[in-house]
């Protein structure tokens, strides 16, 4: 069973070459958590700071779990993939005491990953419950034909829709919600990766995991109390409330849940997709950097080596592998970093195992 801790205004060791001294910051330390909390960094005040008390929630967790991905692709030959995408709209914490109504693929951010290879059809099923208040779609990059499926698969309350398309060339593509107000539907959490593997496979490492990055836009502040309605002038000035790994403030890691674990001695491979809908992230492991990169998830495209921070845009995404040769926790961050410090953007990678003082040495 996974543990979630509390999630407070905390960043865990953030390993900058000396916390403290980013934007004047104090770090405390207890058995079970590692924080960073700003000083003189009071919560922003939003120009109407009149918020409703925070709702009811009707799903406790919207964060993906980063492990929750289909098995490598071991067939030689094209198969039909079924998916299924439910649009469920929930009313989640942001935060602790922050709630707001997300707008989700199967309840979670980022939606599921599909796993294809070149060749395969992908026979989806799209679904609006009655009990929802909005018309959705989606629209996959993957796929060749108008809107990438979105005029075909839209879908009001109560609706069922069924759409086949064969997936022809090798990447990591993302899809999300496209009705008229596409951008708002995917700052609320609606967006999702697609994975062509190459007919040959990728090759093989000891995990995978699945992350996705994008920015909530609301009527209040960051850290303030009670229940956040959508601000479309915010997301037209492109001036986030959240920037958010996995669609909650400091979600994956020993601060929360703590399913990003590995060994010393394990090969990891990151999926990352960015939905945005607005910024460009700045992918960075802090203490580390990528083994090898495929930038804009182009897998067909030779990979780079040793990249310390990758660029990713909005709709697209990138294939990452690393190694953590040392025991501790890595952060997972966009390298924008206020968007961590005072946003939330951040996951948490923990690897275990003894110390390698001929690597890294504290003494």
């Amino acid at each position: 069973m996974t543990q979630k801790l509390s999630r407070r205004t905390m960043l865990g060791a953030f390993g900058l070459g000396g916390a403290a001294a980013l934007a004047g910051c104090t770090t405390t330390t207890t058995a079970n958590e590692l924080s960073i909390e700003p000083a003189n960094a009071p919560v922003q005040q939003a120009a109407d700071t009149s918020l409703g008390a925070a709702e009811t929630v009707t799903a406790d967790r919207v964060a993906a779990d980063p492990r929750d991905i289909p098995a490598p692709i071991t067939r030689k030959k094209p198969a039909v993939v079924e998916a299924l995408l439910e649009t469920e709209e929930v009313v989640a914490e942001v935060e602790p005491g922050v709630t707001f109504r997300y707008m989700t693929f199967n309840g979670q951010i980022p939606g599921p990953l599909v796993r294809t290879r070149v060749g395969d059809t992908v026979d989806l099923t799209i679904r609006n419950p009655a009990s929802n208040t909005m018309v959705h779609n989606v629209d996959f990059h993957a796929a060749r034909g108008p809107g990438g499926g979105a005029e075909a698969t839209t879908v009001a309350p109560g609706e069922e829709k069924h759409l086949r398309f064969k997936v022809t060339y090798p990447g990591a593509f993302v899809y999300h919600c496209a009705v008229g107000n596409v951008d708002y539907h995917i700052s609320a959490g609606m967006f999702g990766l697609i994975l062509v593997e190459p007919e040959e496979g990728l090759p093989p490492v000891d995990h995978e995991f699945y992350l996705g990055q994008h920015e909530l836009y609301t009527n209040g502040a960051t850290g303030q109390k009670g229940h956040h309605e959508f601000d479309f002038e915010k997301m037209a000035a492109e001036d986030p409330t959240y920037v958010l790994m996995n669609g909650e403030k400091f979600a994956l890691g020993p601060q929360g849940y703590d399913e990003l674990v590995v060994k010393t001695t394990d090969s990891v491979r990151v999926f990352f997709a960015v939905g945005g809908p607005n910024l460009q992230s700045h992918f960075h492991p802090i203490g580390s950097v990528w083994e090898t990169v495929y930038r804009d998830g182009a897998l067909a495209s030779d990979p780079d080596r040793f990249v310390q921070t990758v660029p990713v845009a909005p709709g697209s995404s990138a294939v990452t592998t690393a190694d953590f040769r040392v025991p501790g926790n890595y952060k997972l961050v966009d390298h924008a970093l206020s968007r961590v410090v005072r946003k939330g953007c951040l996951a948490v990678l923990r690897s275990e195992g003894p110390e390698n003082p001929t690597l890294f040495d504290p003494q």
